[in-house]
């Protein structure tokens, strides 16, 4: 699927198919609605930026920030502790990408269960084409609403069963079991992994704890 240009006839108007995100994201060469997969490979093994991902035809980069970058990391290290203890499958980062029905998502966290890697082996693709079952996506400055609702749908349609969205700044995880249906939980709540995970449990508190770091004074 590419961005409808009889329908965009200006940047404003692909910007607002891509989410209303912002100008300075969003790679002109090859010009909108007609960038590829290949593309999209080729610009992010060029190390000329940030990471980009492939959206109706369109390279947009990541918004990413560093804050952003600790508290993935974090999630992912509680995450991968249960998943490889369990041998339940794999854990992948921001740069690990996913081919999905119309673009190319590098969720900044992801999980993907051994029942659905092609096989049941490690996949050989450098974007394999599956759908995790649980995706994390940590907010930075640069995020939409409208670019997170985007995400969140494509998500699910192409088979992902649990989204979490977290917020840094108020300490809290939208869990989405659906595109629509959400629960907010908040520092002082408890995580857990639903259908993709089950027996895991976290406290949402743990996922900000470096945040906090130099906070802490001796007794």
């Amino acid at each position: 699927m590419s961005i409808n240009l009889a329908v965009a006839t200006t940047l404003e108007d692909c910007l607002a198919q891509l989410g209303g995100v912002a100008a300075e994201r969003v790679r002109m060469t090859p010009p909108p609605g007609q960038a590829t997969f290949a593309d999209c490979i080729a610009a992010n093994e060029s190390g000329e930026r940030g990471l980009y991902e492939l959206v109706d035809g369109t390279l947009v980069e990541k918004a990413m920030s560093y804050e952003a970058s600790v508290v993935a990391l974090t999630i992912a290290r509680i995450l991968g502790l249960f998943v490889s203890q369990r041998h339940l499958g794999l854990i992948s980062g921001a740069d690990g990408f996913f081919r999905l029905m119309s673009s190319t998502r590098g969720p900044d966290v992801a999980f993907v269960s051994r029942d659905r890697l092609p096989g049941g082996v490690f996949p050989t693709q450098p974007y394999p084409a599956l759908a995790p079952n649980l995706v994390v996506e940590v907010l930075s400055p640069g995020n939409t609403m409208a670019e997170m609702t985007r995400k969140r749908l494509e998500y699910f349609h192409s088979g992902v069963e649990l989204m979490w969205i977290v917020d840094c700044v108020h300490r809290s995880v939208a869990v989405y079991t659906s595109p629509s249906d959400v629960v907010v939980l908040g520092e002082q709540e408890t995580l857990d992994g639903g259908k993709p995970l089950p027996g895991f449990k976290s406290p949402v508190a743990d996922f900000f704890t470096d945040l906090d770091i130099g906070l802490a004074t001796d007794a």
